[in-house]
């Protein structure tokens, strides 16, 4: 008996020292929207400068459906053990306020996240086809107002990042469009180059490669701001619609995640975020780099779901609205 006490006592301090220290092997990063989005504009870089702050390889994954809500929910119900991080849009915090509205069961509440830090921020842009009649925002009112219901728009599926801003320009502009949603934005935005829809609102970001391409061409932001990218474009505001709607991209966790963890999360997120390759592939798609580290994150967070759900409620269940 006494020789087994004294192996059991001589095996704890060794089972105690061999817990690995995170991380001990890769960490994914889901992206919740297909390929050719700013979600994965956004994060295959950061993904790339995470490996360089981890000493581990970063695996960027796309889970894709519902928009977003899929990716999401994997990593809000995953195990809070920081192998598993979450990229996404603002547009997390729609979807929720989305599943109350229709007193549907959520998808994933944000208590069951943890915001680490934002990444960058940037406006949107009202887009059409270079081969359009409509040169500004006034001449696209005026045509949709003449043909109420047949003119289309595509988004990134009901209630996500790119479908938010078009009912609020719908709902400003007193005018009705016909919605085709997709996947995601990259997919969106591919429908209207394709000629497949008349008008797509889309982050500057994952639209600016279209417009030097000269596939597409912005006729207003709808930032309260000009866009850095887009000096010549004017804003909604500038163009006689009321609405102002940015776009932000933000890394999440499990709630739970033990602190010792998060931590070094939080420090690996900075590191990626100000190194120069990183830098460098956001100025490549014209993206702003707005870094909050967490405290300020949640913060900013917590303002971000009011707003939403106020947003939510206004534009109302748009199934009513067909």
């Amino acid at each position: 008996m006494r020789r087994w006490l004294a192996w059991l006592l001589l095996a704890l301090p060794v089972f105690s020292f061999s817990q690995d220290k995170y991380p001990s092997r890769p960490v994914t990063l889901v992206a919740p929207f297909p390929p050719g989005g700013s979600v994965e504009l956004t994060g295959r870089p950061l993904a790339a400068s995470l490996e360089k702050a981890f000493k581990q390889p970063v695996v960027f994954s796309n889970r894709v459906g519902a928009a977003g809500a899929v990716g999401t929910a994997y990593v809000a119900s995953s195990e809070p053990d920081g192998y598993r991080l979450l990229i996404n849009i603002s547009a997390i915090l729609v979807v929720p306020e989305a599943d109350k509205l229709f007193d549907r069961k959520p998808a994933y509440t944000m208590d069951q996240l943890v915001p680490v830090a934002r990444i960058n921020a940037d406006p949107n842009a009202l887009l059409v086809r270079t081969e359009a009649p409509w040169r500004s925002v006034g001449e696209l009112i005026d045509e949709a107002k003449k043909k109420p219901g047949q003119l289309s728009y595509s988004s990134s599926g009901v209630y996500g990042s790119t479908h938010v801003p078009a009912e609020m320009f719908m709902q400003a502009a007193g005018i009705r469009m016909r919605h085709v949603p997709f996947t995601g934005g990259g997919p969106a935005t591919n429908a209207l180059a394709g000629g497949h829809v008349d008008m797509h609102i889309q982050n500057v970001p994952g639209s600016i490669s279209f417009i030097r391409s000269g596939k597409l061409r912005p006729l207003a932001v709808t930032s309260a701001q000009r866009a850095q990218a887009l000096p010549d474009v004017p804003t909604m505001k500038e163009a006689g619609v009321d609405m102002d709607y940015g776009v932000w991209h933000g890394v999440f966790v499990a709630a739970k995640t033990p602190p010792e963890i998060l931590k070094v999360i939080r420090d690996a997120v900075r590191s990626a975020v100000a190194d120069p390759q990183f830098v460098g592939a956001m100025q490549k798609i014209s993206s702003q780099v707005a870094y909050l580290d967490q405290p300020e994150f949640e913060k900013f967070v917590a303002q971000e779901s009011r707003a939403m759900a106020a947003l939510v409620n206004r534009i109302g269940r748009l199934e009513e609205k067909k």
